[in-house]
């Protein structure tokens, strides 16, 4: 399980990335990895980058820290998921320093990147959408490599730092909640439920929401935030006798799932009524699942095998095209960074090179020169002899954009019916094998 958080750096973003690339607590720079500008010289490649941007916005970059469970990964494997969470995120626009920190109890990525791309030259925008985008990264990767994930609840929209202060007991989230439910059973009406709460040493503030504070805390906690069950709506129809609403049926839609394991589920064997539920669902689903057999033309086993095996494929090979173009596009973006900066830069590089006083030319153009030497380095390692011109980079900048945005929208589409034709394989495999359990007393009866 990994837990993300994210922050802006307004000034003195060298000091970040030297804290970050600290020798003690990276196993003397052996996790300190770069995309598109070096560790050491990172914060005038980010200040490059913003001299030439469109739109730079208000902070120098963003500091983004992953953290693991303790004990649960290993320096490398935490360096390699960080690495892949970059990437997948900043999509190769943002110039970055990551680092592995090992001296504490836990093992933690830190992440400095840029807040302007130097593909396009437009600031990153940070809000919830890009921050829950991180997450759901994070928790993709960690999964992926055999990591505990945070199992969302139905509280969408909980923070991590809450999720960790719920778990040790010291969240006031979910205290409120626990007494709002203790409460609910003896109360007469919302109002009464208020006042008990305020019995309890609540504090309550009545405006546009109700909001409400326990002794000792900061700010005030509105109900709405609690979930769908503890809005005032809510609470008032629980108390009324009324369903909550997050067990409200949902509206049937087409859409076929997974036929659940009465047998192997355990809140069936703790609910009857979910397990009724279930029952009923399965009917359900089956019958859908039928329906898309029929519809289409799926007679036979081996045809649906045939089937599922040919749209994961198709998925498969679309995906693997739309990476292949995201590289492509990241390794060109980089190049036109590099080539523009050396064509700027070499007469100033030059001129210092010609200059009989070295020493006295660098002091005022030091950056400038670190700079074109980035460049020229990364030029060489790609081993690019002539510089290609601007135009036809950007023509095929532009042309890759489009292609993989094609890409990506037959992706969807596959990807949806690959996921559709799995689901429709695992309700045939449930639907023809018998439950284990009753397997098992058959054999037992013999």
């Amino acid at each position: 399980m990994a837990i993300t958080k994210t922050h802006p750096i307004k000034s003195t973003l060298k000091k970040a990335i030297d804290y970050i690339c600290n020798p003690v607590k990276t196993d003397e720079k052996l996790l300190v990895s770069s995309f598109g500008c070096a560790a050491e010289t990172a914060d005038i490649e980010f200040a490059w980058t913003r001299k030439h941007s469109i739109d730079k916005g208000t902070h120098l970059g963003r500091h983004l820290i992953q953290a693991f469970e303790p004990g649960e990964t290993t320096p490398e494997q935490a360096h390699e998921i960080g690495m892949q969470l970059a990437k997948e995120i900043l999509g190769g626009k943002y110039e970055f320093v990551l680092t592995t920190h090992i001296d504490k109890g836990h093992i933690h990525n830190h992440l400095i990147f840029n807040a302007v791309s130097f593909a396009d030259y437009r600031h990153y925008h940070s809000n919830k959408r890009s921050y829950h985008y991180i997450r759901r990264v994070s928790d993709w990767l960690c999964k992926e490599h055999g990591l505990s994930v945070i199992i969302p609840g139905q509280d969408r929209g909980k923070s991590y730092a809450e999720y960790t202060a719920e778990k040790a007991g010291t969240s006031y989230k979910a205290k409120l909640k626990a007494a709002i439910d203790r409460l609910i059973p003896v109360s007469s009406d919302f109002e009464d439920l208020i006042r008990r709460l305020q019995n309890g040493g609540y504090e309550i503030k009545r405006g546009k929401y109700m909001s409400c504070r326990a002794s000792g805390q900061e700010r005030f906690t509105r109900m709405k935030t609690l979930g769908a069950d503890y809005t005032e709506e809510a609470v008032a129809a629980r108390i009324a006798g009324r369903p909550r609403p997050s067990r409200q049926p949902k509206k049937d839609d087409k859409r076929i799932n997974l036929l659940i394991d009465i047998h192997n589920n355990i809140k069936a064997q703790e609910s009857a009524g979910f397990a009724h539920w279930a029952k009923i669902n399965n009917l359900k689903q089956a019958a859908k699942t039928m329906n898309f057999l029929t519809e289409h033309g799926i007679s036979s086993y081996e045809e649906l095998e045939e089937k599922a095996t040919a749209t994961a494929s198709a998925s498969d090979k679309l995906l693997a095209s739309v990476k292949s173009t995201e590289t492509h596009i990241a390794d060109l973006s980089l190049l036109m960074k590099h080539a523009a900066a050396y064509r700027k830069l070499k007469p100033i590089y030059d001129s210092y090179r010609k200059s009989s006083d070295k020493e006295k030319f660098l002091r005022g153009h030091e950056s400038n020169i670190i700079l074109f030497e980035a460049s020229a380095k990364a030029l060489k390692e790609i081993r690019i002899e002539k510089l290609p011109s601007a135009e036809k980079m950007k023509a095929e900048y532009e042309a890759l954009t489009i292609e993989k945005e094609k890409l990506y929208s037959a992706y969807k589409t596959a990807r949806q019916e690959a996921k559709e034709y799995r689901i429709i394989k695992q309700n045939v495999d449930s639907l023809l094998s018998p439950p284990k359990e009753k397997e098992q007393e058959k054999y037992t009866e013999r």
